[in-house]
């Protein structure tokens, strides 16, 4: 693969962009129970719809992130991180985490939402 100055401004825009979107959904899903707690019921109800929508997404394209074989086409590393600024530990449980941060969030909403 050519690793040349292109490349690796490519693969710096791929991370950056993939790491915003992290971040954005990342805050969604940690606003989410806090958004529930205070009762702000339309606001945690669409925290849940944006990050639902990227669930969707992920789901459609085989829980990987549309962003991963862009950056892919960059480099030849695979390391957990290779395609977003985060340490390798976090990247490498990020859906393990925050998956259940979301449905922890979904549970603690759908529990406000019960009790009134």
């Amino acid at each position: 693969m050519n690793s040349g100055p292109a490349q690796a401004r490519r693969l710096i825009a791929v991370k950056l962009l993939h790491t915003i979107a992290w971040a954005f959904f990342a805050g969604c899903i940690v606003a989410l129970p806090w958004a529930a707690w205070r009762g702000e019921m339309l606001l945690a109800a669409w925290l849940a719809a944006i990050v639902m929508v990227e669930v969707v997404i992920l789901a459609l394209n085989g829980f990987v992130c549309p962003l991963t074989p862009i950056a892919a086409r960059y480099t030849d590393e695979r390391q957990p991180n290779f395609d977003i600024y985060l340490p390798a530990w976090l990247a490498r449980y990020n859906k393990h985490i925050f998956g259940a941060l979301y449905a922890a969030g979904l549970v603690y909403l759908a529990w406000r939402v019960w009790r009134g």
